[in-house]
């Protein structure tokens, strides 16, 4: 099975219903398929091979996905690029890659003289035979290279297949959105460069209209998805904290049938206030860059269980291993491992670092969890991540937790800082709703209260907001970094 089959079927299915919506312009299934048509033979026509690399960089928009999908109709491989990161990354995604061309546009706000064969994606689009694009690739050959965010260093290239692509839209098909419908419509508010466009596949082979948001504003996500009456989303917790701040949520007309969130743990103060607001309609997806999006799943009726990421996807296989590799029992913290057609291949040139990930056929994730007794799992931390202060283990995110459900405070980011006597000198900083007004001593004492003398910070800070990656992951090294400089 190809990608391509999948865009050719649902043109036939669907026809002239809209496929996707950005602004005042509509596609339909059937001008999704010629375009990407158009744009994979103008690929193929211009040079490029079968199994090269193209960069695309673009913002949110229908002309991102019909460059996605028209490189894998033409049979090369995409590079994953996010128009929030700096330029210096787009270079090193370029040139680790060994990028032959990138697809961008001048709107995107970056120099267009990077140093590679350029593709001029508006020349394609007009000047482009649209008859069909199916170069048949084999279904373990790279499909794309995803980046890992670099939270801990320099990013790597995981390269992932069309037999990893269909096992992800299954996965979701199955277990997380099974509910998508031709009637449904599905609002694209976060990157589609990051999880957002994992939706899209199901959506496409679903008959599902997706509404594409150029840049997320919690103001303009509650005005378009009131307008476009959409019933299904995908956040990450840092963008559903905004749109719970924003006034106009409090008369606005909304549809959700399924909110969908995932890209980084949510506090569980943050979720009771959400559940609160939209009714118990919240699914969360656990998974990495080796792993997109699947790995664990939580239902909206298993929202009870605080602080589960939910059970393995249907044909996913998960464990705890100790340091030794060896199987821990339910409620024994470890390193939370996963197999099956989803995952990786391998890292791009990176065999060494390929090794170490998969060892013995599971893909080690780097998180620290545990399972209970009916085999939902749990995340603690980041393996690297974890503290030991004064012989103690402290998880960030425990206290990070904490912090979070004390009333003004939305974000936080937990650290240890080097220290002779304790080794981890535990600090916070935070991003609060109002920093004029803000008791920081309150703060500092409601900490003291609800966590062991161990556990709370030293000291905490009001920042204005939290450095975080392309993701809207919050980067834990960076504000070690300002604080040991501070």
């Amino acid at each position: 099975m190809q990608i391509s089959t999948l865009i050719s079927r649902s043109a036939r299915y669907f026809k002239d219903q809209i496929c996707l919506t950005e602004g005042n312009r509509d596609v339909s299934f059937n001008e999704f398929d010629r375009l990407t048509n158009a744009v994979g033979n103008a690929l193929i026509a211009s040079g490029l091979e079968p199994g090269d690399r193209v960069g695309v960089l673009l913002p949110n928009s229908i002309d991102c996905l019909v460059a996605y999908y028209a490189l894998a109709k033409a049979g090369l491989v995409r590079v994953g690029m996010n128009t929030r990161e700096t330029v210096a990354n787009h270079h090193y995604k370029l040139e680790d890659s060994g990028a032959r061309a990138v697809i961008h546009c001048q709107s995107s706000g970056f120099p267009v003289e990077i140093n590679i064969n350029e593709a001029d994606f508006t020349l394609m689009l007009t000047h482009s035979d649209d008859g069909c694009c199916s170069i048949d690739r084999s279904l373990d050959a790279p499909l794309r290279l995803g980046y890992t965010g670099g939270t801990t260093g320099q990013a790597k290239a995981v390269t992932l297949t069309t037999r990893g692509e269909l096992a992800e839209m299954s996965a979701f098909l199955m277990d997380l959105v099974p509910d998508l419908e031709p009637q449904s419509s599905f609002l694209h508010a976060a990157p589609i460069a990051h999880a957002s466009g994992a939706f899209f596949l199901p959506a496409l082979v679903r008959g599902v209209r997706s509404i594409v948001m150029k840049k997320f504003d919690p103001a303009a996500f509650i005005l378009l998805a009131q307008d476009s009456q959409a019933t299904h989303t995908f956040l990450v917790p840092t963008m559903l904290a905004m749109i719970l701040e924003e006034p106009s949520l409090d008369d606005a007309q909304l549809a959700f049938k399924k909110i969908s969130y995932g890209a980084s743990p949510i506090a569980p103060s943050l979720l009771e206030r959400s559940e609160k607001q939209f009714g118990r309609i919240f699914a969360q997806c656990y998974g990495q860059a080796e792993s997109p999006m699947v790995i664990t799943f939580l239902a909206p009726e298993d929202h009870d269980r605080v602080g589960a990421c939910g059970r393995p996807f249907s044909f996913v296989d998960c464990a705890v291993f100790d340091e030794n590799d060896l199987p821990l029992g339910d409620g024994e913290i470890g390193e939370i491992v996963c197999r099956g057609p989803q995952t990786m291949a391998y890292y791009w040139n990176r065999a060494e670092a390929t090794e170490k990930v998969f060892r013995n056929g599971w893909l080690h994730t780097g998180d620290l969890g545990y399972r209970d007794e009916d085999g939902f799992y749990y995340l603690v931390d980041r393996k690297n991540d974890m503290l030991i202060s004064g012989g103690y283990n402290v998880y960030p995110r425990e206290v990070e937790d904490v912090l979070m459900a004390y009333d003004g405070v939305l974000e936080a980011a937990v650290v240890g800082l080097p220290d002779e006597k304790w080794g981890d000198r535990i600090h916070a900083a935070v991003a609060v709703r109002d920093p004029e007004t803000f008791d920081l001593d309150a703060l500092l004492s409601y900490a003291k209260a609800n966590l062991a003398n161990y556990k709370k910070p030293k000291s905490i800070e009001v920042w204005e907001d939290l450095p975080k990656s392309a993701a809207n992951k919050i980067l834990r090294r960076l504000v070690k970094e300002r604080l040991m400089e501070s």
